[in-house]
């Protein structure tokens, strides 16, 4: 389904909706068909997100969860509390499962996965998909199972980037190894979607209309997957320039880790992704018939400095930095999302250089997004961007306050803000008379009913079609950890699957808000959790 966003320049935003949740029994989601809707905001620009219903995804080691709702088989269980601040500490009430919640979103992504499965699949939903693609592996976008480079790239990007910074983050929820799993599902994929010879770099499998045509299982596919590919003549700087950044901080990742062969691999690839993309500068979607209808790149500049910007910290090469200069923009993003990352690219340029330029960026971005800016509010606190992913956009930003409290920029301020829009989606909220959790299975209340296709449909070898999608009663399976679309800007939400404004699901959607999630663990590990104040706190 197809959703226009105009800001400033046109962007057209196409948001597939995916969503698998697993947890002792089964319980399925699936997506409704999106259809087009124009929204105009601020500058314009154009975002196009595919509309996706299909759950099937590969999955990896079961992350460590905590017992809110009823864990996988196969995981373990811990109950984790926060660290209390000596002077402030949050009170008890106000203390979420943040290790749970982290650990869950591990789970979306494995539920996501493409191609043939490892043995240690904690998704028992899930099982092998795709194994004839021009490339197998990955990730499904969303709720369907188009592979779209542009936001797959943002997405790994957000993920490999709070993995960095908040290593402790995982060590404390018990999930370092799981995350180590998830982001190498990606990071293969990306390796594998590269040709160094033919200077080609695959950009999209699946056609996004016969794609969304199809209600039912990954595994179950039969229409042709067309391969699109970016190569010489076939510039997309935006796609490259965030693909060579995902690959070059996977390399300072893996590199931590010890494993320093695959390390110099994804180096190697992230140099080779970068130079070809300086040498075919363009966006993709003037590459990739279609791609436009879903994903409409707005420009490259952005992921270019990111790519240089990795790159520069990867290797030490000044010419990365220059180039990553060359590339900024100053001009005010209207969010952190898999198109505009200029707010990222600010806040990279900062920690890089300390010039108090590119902090005032990030300050005057933040207070577009702080109460009193640009961005409305929910009346229960939600910094409520646009109806169509309004949870995803809260969780981006709060994602870069954290990061940008760790870079010295208004720390107590960005800190607390950013953790009081996370504790807003975990539950802090009005609906269904409070303490509802947007994370599917997080806490005692979320929902069931996600966009999704795979998770809409019984057990494989039973059948499942579009009366699956607008079938009554909850989704057979439960897509653990998917962040959904979110609430109208009243705070009202309905747990519908029909519903792909509120209920979508996606790769992009979690990134975020997962990250932001490693950036609270590393507070509480490190004992700087901030005491909080959200308008409606959950006090069950």
């Amino acid at each position: 389904t197809q959703q226009t966003v105009t800001q400033g320049t046109q962007q057209t935003v196409t948001q597939g909706t995916q969503q698998t949740v697993t947890q002792g029994t089964q319980q399925t989601v699936t997506q409704a068909p999106q259809t087009q809707a124009t929204q105009t905001q601020g500058t314009q620009q154009t975002q196009t997100q595919a509309a996706q219903t299909t759950p099937d995804v590969p999955t990896s080691p079961a992350p460590v969860v905590s017992t809110d709702t009823t864990p996988m088989e196969g995981t373990t269980t811990v109950t984790t509390m926060a660290s209390a601040d000596s002077t402030t500490p949050p009170s008890i009430a106000d203390v979420k499962d943040y290790a749970d919640a982290l650990g869950k979103s591990i789970l979306f992504y494995d539920a996501q996965r493409s191609g043939k499965l490892p043995a240690d699949n904690p998704i028992p939903w899930r099982g092998d998909s795709a194994l004839d693609d021009c490339v197998v592996g990955g990730w499904y976008d969303a709720g369907d199972h188009v592979k779209f480079a542009l936001p797959f790239g943002a997405t790994t990007h957000l993920l490999l980037w709070g993995l960095q910074d908040f290593k402790d983050g995982y060590e404390k929820a018990g999930n370092l190894d799981q995350a180590y799993d998830m982001v190498k599902w990606a990071t293969d994929y990306m390796l594998n979607a590269w040709d160094p010879n033919t200077q080609e770099l695959v950009a999209q499998i699946g056609d996004g209309n016969a794609d969304h045509s199809f209600w039912g299982r990954a595994e179950d596919m039969t229409m042709a997957r067309p391969c699109s590919k970016l190569g010489p003549g076939k510039p997309g700087s935006d796609v490259a320039g965030e693909w060579a950044a995902s690959l070059a901080a996977a390399s300072l990742v893996f590199r931590d880790k010890g494993d320093t062969a695959y390390a110099d691999q994804l180096l190697t690839a992230a140099k080779q992704v970068y130079e070809f993309a300086k040498a075919n500068p363009g966006t993709y979607t003037n590459s990739v018939p279609g791609a436009g209808q879903f994903y409409a790149s707005s420009g490259y500049k952005d992921e270019m400095c990111e790519g240089g910007v990795w790159l520069y910290r990867a290797t030490g090469d000044p010419q990365y930095l220059s180039d990553a200069v060359a590339n900024h923009e100053g001009s005010p993003p209207w969010a952190l999302s898999w198109d505009d990352k200029k707010a990222a690219c600010q806040l990279l340029l900062y920690e890089e250089t300390n010039d108090d330029q590119y902090k005032n960026e990030v300050q005057a971005f933040m207070r577009d997004w702080m109460p009193g800016g640009s961005v409305p509010y929910t009346p229960c606190g939600l910094a409520w961007r646009d109806k169509w992913g309004a949870n995803r956009y809260a969780g981006n930003v709060a994602f870069l306050a954290i990061a940008a409290a760790e870079a010295g920029i208004n720390t107590d301020v960005y800190r607390k803000w950013g953790v009081e829009q996370i504790n807003y989606l975990l539950g802090d909220n009005s609906h269904d008379g409070g303490c509802f959790s947007y994370e599917i299975g997080v806490g005692k209340k979320s929902p069931k009913n996600p966009h999704h296709r795979s998770a809409s449909c019984p057990d494989i070898g039973q059948p499942c079609s579009d009366a699956n999608l607008h079938a009554s009663g909850d989704s057979p399976h439960l897509l653990l950890g998917a962040l959904v679309g979110g609430p109208d800007q009243g705070d009202n939400y309905q747990d519908n699957r029909e519903d792909y404004v509120m209920n979508e699901v996606a790769l992009d959607y979690n990134s975020g808000f997962h990250s932001a999630l490693a950036g609270i663990n590393h507070l509480q590990a490190s004992g700087d959790l901030p005491t909080t104040d959200n308008k409606c706190p959950c006090t069950a």
